[in-house]
């Protein structure tokens, strides 16, 4: 079983190497944004909790979006393994998602970091926000806050894997193939 944090900054292209790992080696996406979505939809107890703290511009406490990610890992019993897309975010968050797993008798996370220039990274968003209608892809200065807050509040994360012997990471930069199959290299590593 593989647990994956894909990890890096917005515009890295997580979310294409997400959709071609999951393809390629048969894991469950957990996005907690989806998750949180699918709760608040379903109309569960968590769901609705977290509707309200939302309608209040208020974030969800780590402790029920640990729990919603649990519900899914209980409900994927099964799965060849998750990949991890937006969490965790804060180093609290990775301790939990740690604890978690344990619990569920499941194995360790493994980040790996797709790293890219900032100047690409700009540019790539910019190009991404011509077709995504989304406002923070078509201002750079809101992309530049973006990358700011990921460098001040995410990059902790990686730094304790690093810590626990469990990051990898590789050049973002190349065609979508070429980065595919230098994940894919990577993540065939870990499996051992």
């Amino acid at each position: 079983m593989l647990n994956i944090i894909l990890f890096g900054p917005p515009g890295a292209g997580k979310g294409t190497q997400s959709k071609n790992l999951i393809d390629t080696f048969g894991l469950i996406h957990l996005s907690t944004g989806d998750i949180l979505r699918g709760e608040v939809n379903a109309g569960t107890e968590l769901g609705l909790q977290a509707k309200d703290l939302m309608a209040k511009g208020l974030l969800v406490p780590d402790e029920m979006v640990i729990q919603m990610i649990d519900n899914k890992l209980k409900q994927n019993a099964s799965a060849n393994g998750f990949i991890f897309d937006g969490f965790p975010r804060t180093v609290a968050q990775a301790v939990a998602l740690d604890d978690l797993l344990a619990r569920n008798g499941l194995p360790a996370a493994q980040l790996v970091a797709l790293e890219v220039e900032d100047e690409e990274l700009v540019q790539r968003l910019l190009e991404r926000g011509k077709d995504s209608g989304r406002a923070d892809d078509q201002d750079e200065r809101m992309i530049r806050t973006r990358l700011e807050v990921y460098y001040s509040s995410t990059v902790p994360v990686a730094e304790h894997y690093k810590s626990l012997g469990r990051y990898k990471s590789l050049n973002g930069i190349g065609s979508i193939a070429e980065i595919t199959q230098n994940l894919v290299k990577i993540i065939e590593g870990l499996k051992g």
